[in-house]
């Protein structure tokens, strides 16, 4: 069993989860991720690891409660168990000294850029970190990621801190303004995509993390098969981590609503068992 050490809500939905996991932090590296179950009933819920400390073997998830499982696992406290947990999983994000680098996180993806950015920092690589949001209010782990970046940037839709408005305006400025090597994206499908079409006109290689996607994470299940460059890949085993020029982004949206009345009747049914 699993034990969680420390949980909250970093921002409303978003909740960040510390658990021993000795195992795990020993071998993890950035990009990875674990596959975890609530109890032995649940459903398994692939999550990018956002932090570790290899020596007291802890490791920490940011996850968003958006269905069903992810509900179960934000009702968890400290001091509780999860039923299993496994990995890590998936292939290491490639870290290499490129020269400045962007990395671009959103939702949770705040939290999963974080220990990609660390990396490219102890790389030797000037970092240049752009977090987005609807609004300040959902924003998190500045302090975090301020110091693992040589430059830490906000963006907001709202305008309530940092620039104003949305993340295609961001990065054509930050591109403009300075030589960028390459570019990584965490975070949302739509996030991952808006920010691939907009570096290509520079063509600068767009790295993004196709974990939103993934249910079994072993390859077994085929839900997680994106087309990358036409041919087909499965992003649980020959990713996270793809070229995000490379994405057929129609298709993969396409895919991803295949699910939705199934997801909506299981939230709804859950919604009932917690009220009776």
């Amino acid at each position: 069993m699993y034990k969680i050490i420390e949980k909250r809500m970093v921002v409303p939905n978003i909740h960040s989860m510390k658990i021993s996991a000795p195992a795990v932090a020993k071998k993890c590296l950035p990009g990875q991720f674990v596959i975890v179950m609530v109890d032995e009933r649940g459903e398994r819920i692939p999550l990018s690891i956002a932090d570790w400390n290899r020596e007291e073997g802890l490791i920490t998830i940011v996850f968003m409660e958006v269905g069903s499982s992810t509900r179960k696992l934000a009702k968890l406290k400290e001091g509780d168990e999860l039923f299993a947990l496994a990995g890590p999983l998936g292939s290491p994000s490639e870290i290499s000294r490129w020269g400045t680098v962007l990395c671009i996180g959103g939702c949770y993806g705040i939290g999963t850029i974080y220990p990609i950015s660390r990396a490219l920092k102890e790389e030797g690589n000037k970092v240049i970190t752009l977090l987005e949001a609807r609004s300040s209010f959902l924003l998190y782990w500045q302090d975090k990621l301020k110091l693992v970046s040589d430059e830490l940037l906000l963006l907001t839709r709202d305008g309530t801190v940092g620039l104003k408005g949305h993340v295609t305006t961001a990065i054509k400025e930050i591109i403009e303004r300075e030589k960028i090597d390459r570019v990584m994206v965490n975070g949302c499908t739509f996030l991952l995509m808006v920010a691939s079409e907009t570096t290509r006109p520079f063509g600068i290689k767009t790295v993004v993390s196709l974990n939103p996607i993934m249910i079994d994470g072993t390859g077994m299940c085929g839900v997680c098969r994106v087309s990358i460059a036409g041919k087909t890949k499965f992003a649980c085993v020959d990713g996270p981590d793809f070229d995000g020029h490379e994405v057929d982004w129609e298709t993969l949206l396409m895919r991803r609503s295949a699910y939705l009345k199934e997801e909506l009747e299981s939230l709804r049914f859950l919604q009932c068992e917690e009220i009776f």
